[in-house]
């Protein structure tokens, strides 16, 4: 199984952009505190890129800015490259397959920007009728 969720605040205001075929991806970082404090007594922080795809990549892109708390549901995926010298780099981003605005409203002194969702969309459940149960 790979999931990770992960409460934190944006680095820096996030990038959308498109495939060569047409897909919104937007891609932004986010800081996480750790829990525990460190031997001299200060909380040290994991820096996380985040990548969202297609309507949630949009909703990220139009609502979210620089300092906004999200709260990230989704998986690692590693890739690897070669640097401008030649030496291979290797990276872990998060896939994001839910976003959570937990910026309030107006928090950030922006008064259009709603607390929005984006998550994937479930199947509607339909109502049962007790009397219907077969226990």
């Amino acid at each position: 199984m790979n999931k990770v969720i992960l409460v934190g605040n944006l680095t820096r205001d996030p990038e959308l952009s498109e495939t060569p075929s047409g897909v919104a991806v937007c891609r932004f970082a986010i800081a996480v505190s750790r829990d525990y404090a460190n031997a001299e007594g200060e909380r040290e922080t994991d820096f996380f890129n985040i990548t969202v795809w297609r309507g949630r990549a949009e909703n990220c892109g139009k609502y979210l800015k620089k300092g906004n708390k999200v709260a990230i549901v989704g998986s690692l995926q590693t890739r690897s490259y070669e640097d401008k010298d030649g030496i291979k780099r290797n990276v872990i981003d998060v896939v994001a397959s839910e976003v959570e605005f937990l910026t309030p409203k107006n928090a950030s002194g922006d008064g259009d920007a709603p607390v929005v969702t984006a998550r994937r969309e479930r199947p509607q459940l339909e109502a049962i009728d007790d009397n219907q149960l077969p226990f």
